[in-house]
Parts: C-alpha cells; structure tokens; sequence
C-alpha cells in the first residue's frame, strides 16, 4: 500500500462551489482505475472545522505501484496540472489498514508527525500500527490506515468518518469535508500491519 496526497491552497475568498462541481462532475472517473485501492476527495473551507484556509487535497491508497504511475504519468493527474498547476504530491509507504465498522464518509482527519528521535524505528512503527487499529474501532470509523515518509521521517495518520463531533472529536489533525470517494480496490487494501 502507498499513500499519496497533494494540496491546493486556493486564494481568500475561492468560490469552493468550483470544487464541489468539479468533483460532482469528474470524481467517478477514478471509480475503476486498475492499481487505486480509494480516492477520497477532500476539501477544507476557511472557517468551518477549524479550518484556516480553502483548500483542495484528494487522499489516495494505492494498491500498486502501476496504478500510481499510471495516475501520475499517463493521463489522471494532467487534469489537475492544467488547471491548477503542478503541485508537489506527497507521499508515503503504507504501515497499516484498518476497516471500521462505518460505512459511508462524510469526513476525513489527517495528522502529519515526525518520527521521534532516539527510540528504535519498529517501536515508531509499531505505535503507528495500533494507532490504526485504534482508530478503525470507534463509533463512526469508515476506516483507519498509517504510513511513512522515510525522507522526512513523518508518519501520516488518516482516518474517514461518518460524522464528526467537534465536542468529542475521535481522532486528532484536521479535519476535511469528503466529496467523493472512489475506492475500485478498497476491498484488496491489505489489513493489518505492513511489514
């Protein structure tokens, strides 16, 4: 599994009804790409769910490596470099899956966190693991996955949810609003730890 994730802050002020119908209108195309386990198309508005900023940023987990080429390299990805320029894509080598018990996204929470210094690496990864399970287990999870940027020394956590409580929020990082999600190969995402 492989974690893959680019941003586009939009300008003060974007009309975030461009995204929501741009997402209406192309999100299925992904709904049978060969190689992507799920797309989750996310956005954040400047002022709802803590947000500061409006902001594009579709979180994929891909199943192959093929199908993440194919994405960037063969076509997929031209359509948001046209129009938005070419962003910087983020991404991670898969430590966890987790499936929840939840089963339709209307939110998703991602925290970014470096590797603590000084500690053996599989305790790092061994935390990242139980933090998915954790995770995939509370009421209204959709589903839980860890990964590693061995370049940066950060983990991701990211997690999907059927509902958000902003009281007694189930996962910590910030928060996105869910469009769409395609997810062709969800069910061939490997649970359990990676290595």
């Amino acid at each position: 599994m492989h974690a893959m994730q680019y941003e586009l802050t939009l300008p003060a002020g974007y009309d975030m009804g461009l995204i929501r119908d741009r997402v209406a209108r192309r999100g299925h195309l992904l709904d049978d790409w060969d190689g992507l386990g799920l797309k989750a198309y996310l956005i954040r508005e400047r002022g709802l769910l803590g947000s500061r900023v409006d902001q594009y940023a579709p979180f994929y987990l891909w199943n192959t490596v093929h199908g993440m080429n194919a994405f960037l390299w063969g076509g997929g990805f031209q359509g948001v470099s046209d129009d938005f320029g070419r962003p910087s894509v983020r991404q991670w080598t898969g430590l966890a899956y987790e499936e929840g018990g939840g089963s339709h996204p209307r939110f998703a929470v991602r925290r970014r966190q470096p590797v603590p210094d000084g500690g053996p690496l599989a305790d790092a990864a061994a935390d990242a693991v139980d933090e998915a399970r954790r995770l995939a287990v509370e009421d209204g999870a959709v589903l839980a996955a860890a990964a590693v940027d061995t370049s940066r020394w950060e983990l991701v956590h990211f997690s999907l949810w059927e509902r958000w409580d902003h009281d007694t929020p189930q996962a910590d990082g910030e928060v996105f609003e869910v469009l769409h999600l395609s997810a062709p190969g969800r069910d061939r995402l490997p649970r359990g730890r990676r290595w």
